[in-house]
């Protein structure tokens, strides 16, 4: 029992899986978190942790270690007369020796920097926000490509309705031409006409399918999902009210604007003064106490510790130029965004207009419709009465499936036309 009920599950769950539905929502969001890029913000988030973490260690004490030895070939010395008067006192003194040594450390410690640190951390940030900025623009465009290849199923789809459609209103007339040949009120010749009409149709359908096939498995590796065999839906046609621009590229212009003005901050700060505090050790020969280095030879420990102001005075002649370069980044950006908002403006009003035509379109296609279906009915019936052959019946039959594929054609045309406006506005 237990084997039968999962055998049963199994298979209700496999013909679930081959009747899922599709969402076009569903595939922009697969695709955008399949797409190898993604990564691409941990990656940023990262270096970013990086970069802020070796400006905070400016702040650590800076110690560094050192060994040194030279020989000079003067050094100071007594005066000629004390060092004889000393030496026949029992005393040498012969000044200085001319081969040196030392071993020690100095330290420095940061008190104010000036603000430098705090621009590094904000320009750390600033272009971090500008690199995710670039990566939801190329993100964004996944958006397009994958909207167009969902359409472009949604289209071959219809085609191969309408096609089936017609292949089976075909079959159906053959079947009759057939019976009429038999009872000798039809030739064989329509019979022919009607069956390689039937054959070519029938070819029409295989390539077709071929192509939502094709379709479908490049939408499955944008997406990472298996859509060979599922429905895709159809979206709501609801065309957006608001028409403010909402498009990622926006945010970066925000961005790199910001960047730039945390630019203007170290050009700030580097008219600052700077204060830290230093200490230097060393144990050698000669010590601070030259008077005592130049009695003897002896080896001594020499500590020396201060505050230490440091202000580059240089960075007034090139903060005017500095500020200007700035300032022609921003302008150009500005008229980046300027170029932007009108091209897309343009673009938005094409597809406007382009969606008002469609929906005209649309108004008169289910009569046009209607109208070549009476046609082609009429026609059977006349074929029937020997009053028109199969030549005419055949043009009848494909006024009409032209006629269901503009319409079907127009209603998909217009889906996709209002899909483009949202994604030129990112609604």
């Amino acid at each position: 029992m237990t084997k039968r009920f999962s055998l049963g599950g199994l298979l209700l769950f496999a013909a679930g899986a081959l009747h899922a539905q599709i969402t076009l929502e569903q595939c922009v969001q697969n695709a955008r978190d399949n797409y190898p890029l993604i990564k691409k913000y941990e990656l940023l988030d990262r270096a970013q942790e990086i970069s802020l973490s070796d400006i905070n260690k400016g702040w650590l004490p800076q110690i560094g270690v050192y060994g040194q030895g030279s020989v000079q070939n003067a050094v100071p010395s007594f005066p000629d007369a004390l060092s004889d008067m000393m030496a026949q006192m029992g005393t040498d003194m012969s000044g200085l020796g001319k081969l040196q040594y030392r071993v020690g450390a100095e330290l420095n410690q940061m008190i104010w920097d000036g603000g430098a640190s705090k621009s590094q951390r904000e320009i750390v940030r600033a272009d971090n926000v500008e690199r995710q900025a670039q990566l939801n623009v190329q993100l964004y465009a996944i958006r397009e490509r994958v909207e167009n290849l969902f359409f472009g199923i949604l289209l071959i789809d219809e085609q191969i309705k309408q096609t089936q459609n017609t292949q089976s209103l075909l079959q159906s007339n053959l079947d009759r031409l057939r019976s009429m040949q038999a009872n000798g009120t039809a030739m064989q010749s329509d019979v022919d006409m009607l069956e390689a009409q039937y054959l070519s149709v029938s070819q029409q359908l295989i390539q077709a399918q071929s192509n939502s096939q094709s379709y479908r498995r490049m939408l499955g590796i944008f997406t990472g999902m298996e859509i060979t065999r599922q429905e895709l839906i159809k979206p709501t046609p609801d065309t957006p009210e608001n028409m403010a621009v909402n498009r990622p590229e926006m945010a970066l212009f925000d961005a790199q604007t910001l960047a730039n003005g945390a630019r203007l901050s170290t050009i700030k700060s580097g008219l600052m003064p700077k204060i830290g505090l230093f200490a230097q050790a060393y144990y050698g020969y000669p010590g601070f106490d030259n008077f005592k280095s130049m009695m003897n030879r002896d080896l001594s420990l020499n500590v020396l510790v201060g505050v230490k102001v440091s202000w580059n005075i240089g960075a007034f002649y090139t903060k005017k130029n500095r500020e200007g370069q700035l300032q022609i980044a921003s302008d150009g950006i500005a008229a980046d965004r300027d170029v932007f908002l009108f091209n897309t403006s343009l673009q938005t009003q094409s597809q406007t207009d382009r969606i008002s035509e469609i929906e005209d379109f649309m108004k008169e296609d289910a009569r046009i419709v209607e109208l070549r279906a009476n046609v082609r009915r009429a026609a059977e019936s006349q074929l029937e009465n020997g009053v028109i052959d199969a030549t005419a019946l055949l043009s009848k039959i494909t006024d009409e499936n032209q006629a269901r594929l503009s319409a079907s054609y127009h209603e998909i045309q217009l889906l996709q036309t209002i899909y483009q406006l949202k994604y030129t506005l990112n609604r």
